[in-house]
Formats: structure tokens, C-alpha cells, sequence
């Protein structure tokens, strides 16, 4: 059957992006720093590979012939798939695919250093040129499948989505935030909140980051927690590895970004093994993987019923500094450090009230950069007029706060940002679900039992993978389509119940 021989061809594409995403983890985590040329040299090469692959010409005579074969509804999803993949990849010149992949590990390379001293004038020509093949790969995109260039570029990260949508639902977060934020701030302005007490060694923070993961069930047999610059998670279902960094005067930054990580994790694992390696036994979207992060890190680690579970845990990992400061060690009091806003200049370290706002304006720049409407040379002036307009504050001269804050433009992930809020939308949607589906479900959190969430998502979520279209797996998983309303109502309820 032509059926099968496109499973067994895109096993084996799949198997080069399983090595591909492990050259990415190695060359942020492990690689020394003089390999930096040759990593970029040989990722470029692998991905040429891997693109030659999923363009070789008998993919289209398969598809064709798929077509008029007996397949289960699995195996026309998986065809959906696909075509939808083979599509996306036969509109891309193979030059520009190599190309591509080099600008983006140098200049992500570059940056991680250049970012320390705000060497914006020094980082520029390498992202201008990732800009130009970005707006290179958009056309391309554009006028094979008939959508505006910033669409084709969200496409590869929201398939389906456009920026029709995108703006509808964030003129709708444009409306709620401003005022909500000025409402929690003057809340929680009164709030006396203790601050724990490090030095919190940092071996000591991974011991106990170690513990929540295997409680939360994150299966060390098929993944690794490392450290690197910016956490962050990659590999495949059976071979994750998630990142943190720590902080040795905040145990709870690195601790949140780690259960943040594990969330990404998770999904992985937990996707259905008999789709492994083909497009439609791949995460939904970016998303939905965010979403999933979220879930758990947003929802679950920073509210009461879980720092319940963990305050006897965080007592006995930091036992000489919890000694010292009881108070600031109790769980309503991690509570209020989990979920205090405040206006900042930095996304990562952002509440959940502010992040949407960093991300607002970071889908308004990258799309004006992609549409020739905004130059690389401007971003410094223009993001700290964004960031006045958005967030209050001014990140002036000071760029590695400001337009060299994060990796994802030099790493060519234009059309990224806006999966973030989107994930958080659906996260509050699928929590929503969750507390009408499973009996207790605070009591059950707060006893550490995390099986009934892991198979409610397993359920609603990861064990779909991308058998059907996001729009629909949102509708399915919490019976409504995806809004803001659910986000809306957590907000209130979390930061102003007792207003």
C-alpha cells in the first residue's frame, strides 16, 4: 500500500529531526564554545537532509495513491497530515532551507553573548539577515497556499490560525487587562508577603526539583533535566530533555520555571505511541503545547491546593533557611510570592495578569518586521515605545532588558509569540473542564494525587496528538470554542475574589 510506504518514509524523516532536536539541546547546553562554527555548519547540513527527505518526489505519487486506498479515519488524519507537511516543505527552495538553518544557530550563538553586554550594534547584521530569509520562507509560503506573509509564518506553529483571529481575541485582552491590572496592583498593595531567605544552593534546588518532577510523573526513563541559559524543552516523546537555570537567592524562580518545562514534558511523553514518528502523532500546535505548560505550572504549581502538597516538601528541602523564616515558608504565604504582579521588563519573569501585554506587542513588532513595515536597526526605539504604551515602564538604553531580551527572533521562530497566550487561553479553558470533570479536584491536589489530571489530559489532549485540527480539539476537550472568558474569570477570581 502506497499508506504504508509513506509511514515507513516519514519514520525516517522523523528519525534526522529527532537527531536534529538533540544537536539543538547539546549545542545550548553541553557544546563548548569554540564548536560554535562547526555545530552551525553541520546543523545546517542535517537539516538539508532532512528537507531533501520530505521533498523527495515519490512523497506526491504516495499521497495520490493513498487517496484511493481503504484507510481508518486514524490513518486520513495521518494522510491530512501529511500532505499538509509535504506541502509546507516542497514550497521551500532547499538552498534557503540550509541557509536558514545557519543564520539562525549563529546568530543564536552570538546572542547569548552578546546579549550580556547589550551588544545590540553587534547582534544586528546577524539578525537582519535571519529577517531576510524569514520574509524569504513567508513569501515563498505566501504565494504557494494564497495567505498574507505573517500568516504563512504563524501557519508552521498554528496550523489553521490566522491573524484575523489573533486580533479579535487580543483586542478583547487589550479591553480587560489595563483595568484588571490596576485593580490587582492596588489589591495586593497592602499585602504583607515574607520573602524567603536563601543562599538556596543550586544542587540543592535540582534535588528537589528532581523530587515534584517524578511526583508530577515525569518518566526519567525517557527524559533529563539539564540546565542551560533559558529553560526551555526539546527531543522527542522518548527522548525529552527539559532545561531550567537557578537562582541561589529565589528558589521558587527556578522551581516554577522547571514544573513550567515539566508541563512541556509531559505532553510529550504522554502522546499515543502508535503515532510515534509521523506528522499526525505530533503535538497540535504550539499552542496546545503551551497550553499544556501552562496547565500545569499556572494553574496547578502556583495555586493553593498544590502548595499545600508542597510546603511540607519545600520545609524539609530548605530546612536550615525555612528555620530561619517560618513565616515565609507557609503555603498562603508562597501563594502570595507565586502570584505577585507587578509591571517588569522582563517576559520570563512576568505574573500571568502582565505576561499577555509582553506578548501583545511582541506579535505587533515581528509582524511589522516580516511585513517590511519595521527594521531590524529601529527595534531598540520602537520597543521601548512599546514598552511605555503596554507596560508603564521604559527599558531605555538597556537592551539586553529590552529588544535582545529573548532568543526567539534570532532563532527564526517568527510566529511563535502569540502560541503563549493562545496556550493560556486554552489552559484556562481545560482547567475549567477539569474541575467539572474530576470529583475534589483541590482536595485530590492539595493529597499530591496527580493521576485524575494526567488522565483527564491524557483524555482530552495528549492522546489526540493531531488527529484533529486545534480549533476542534479545544472545542472537543472543553466543550467551547477558544475565548478569553475562561482567562478572564481565573484572573478575577485568583487575584480579586477578596476585593
Amino acid at each position: 500500500m502506497s499508506y504504508e510506504k509513506l509511514v515507513a518514509h516519514y519514520r525516517r524523516v522523523h528519525h534526522l529531526s529527532h537527531v536534529s532536536g538533540i544537536f539543538g539541546w547539546d549545542e545550548a547546553v553541553t557544546m563548548p564554545r569554540g564548536s560554535g562554527q562547526a555545530r552551525a555548519e553541520a546543523m545546517a547540513t542535517l537539516e538539508r537532509i532532512r528537507h531533501d527527505m520530505a521533498i523527495d518526489p515519490r512523497v506526491a505519487d504516495w499521497i495520490a495513491a493513498a487517496k484511493s486506498e481503504a484507510l481508518d479515519a486514524t490513518e486520513r488524519a495521518s494522510l491530512r497530515e501529511i500532505e499538509r507537511s509535504y506541502a509546507r516543505a516542497t514550497a521551500l527552495p532547499p538552498t534557503l532551507v540550509e541557509a536558514q538553518s545557519r543564520a539562525r544557530v549563529r546568530c543564536e550563538q552570538a546572542w547569548r553573548e552578546q546579549r550580556k553586554t547589550s551588544d545590540f550594534e553587534g547582534h544586528r547584521p546577524l539578525l537582519e539577515q535571519v529577517v531576510r530569509y524569514e520574509r524569504e520562507e513567508a513569501q515563498c509560503l505566501a504565494e504557494r497556499f494564497g495567505l498574507c506573509p505573517y500568516d504563512a509564518l504563524l501557519d508552521r506553529y498554528e496550523p489553521g490560525f490566522k491573524t484575523a483571529l489573533l486580533d479579535t481575541l487580543f483586542s478583547e485582552l487589550e479591553r480587560i487587562l489595563p483595568d484588571l491590572l490596576e485593580a490587582v496592583l492596588d489589591a495586593q498593595s497592602g499585602a504583607v508577603v515574607h520573602t524567603p531567605r536563601g543562599p538556596f544552593p543550586s544542587d540543592r534546588q535540582r534535588e528537589f526539583s528532581l523530587e515534584l518532577m517524578a511526583k508530577l510523573g515525569f518518566d526519567f526513563e525517557r527524559g533529563r533535566l539539564d540546565t542551560s541559559h533559558h529553560p526551555f524543552c526539546a527531543g522527542m516523546p522518548d527522548d525529552v530533555r527539559i532545561t531550567t537555570r537557578y537562582n541561589e537567592g529565589d528558589f521558587i524562580e527556578s522551581l516554577m520555571s522547571t514544573l513550567h518545562e515539566t508541563g512541556h514534558a509531559k505532553y510529550e511523553q504522554g502522546l499515543p505511541r502508535q503515532l510515534r514518528g509521523l506528522p499526525v502523532g505530533e503535538p497540535r500546535s504550539a499552542a496546545v503545547h503551551e497550553s499544556q505548560s501552562l496547565f500545569l505550572e499556572m494553574f496547578v504549581c502556583r495555586g493553593l491546593p498544590f502548595l499545600r502538597f508542597a510546603e511540607p516538601l519545600i520545609r524539609r528541602a530548605f530546612a536550615g533557611q525555612a528555620q530561619r523564616t517560618p513565616e515565609a515558608f507557609s503555603a498562603e504565604n508562597l501563594m502570595r510570592l507565586c502570584t505577585r504582579v507587578a509591571r517588569t521588563a522582563i517576559r520570563v519573569d512576568a505574573d500571568e495578569v502582565t505576561y499577555p501585554l509582553h506578548v501583545m506587542f511582541r506579535y505587533r513588532m515581528e509582524r511589522a518586521l516580516i511585513d517590511g513595515k519595521l527594521r531590524v536597526r529601529d527595534l531598540p526605539e520602537q520597543w521601548d515605545a512599546a514598552m511605555q504604551r503596554w507596560l508603564g515602564i521604559s527599558t531605555g538604553s538597556s537592551h539586553r532588558d529590552g529588544c535582545m531580551q529573548d532568543v526567539h527572533w534570532g532563532s527564526g521562530l517568527f510566529g511563535y509569540f502569540p502560541s503563549y497566550v493562545l496556550g493560556a487561553l486554552m489552559a484556562a479553558q481545560l482547567f475549567e473542564a477539569a474541575h467539572a470533570s474530576i470529583d475534589d479536584l483541590d482536595r485530590r491536589i492539595a493529597l499530591g494525587e496527580f493521576g485524575p489530571l494526567d488522565a483527564f489530559l491524557h483524555d482530552r489532549i495528549w492522546s489526540r496528538a493531531s488527529l484533529v485540527e486545534t480549533g476542534e480539539l479545544v472545542a472537543q476537550a472543553t466543550g467551547k470554542p477558544l475565548g478569553t472568558q475562561a482567562f478572564e474569570r481565573h484572573l478575577r477570581r485568583r487575584y480579586l475574589a477578596a476585593v
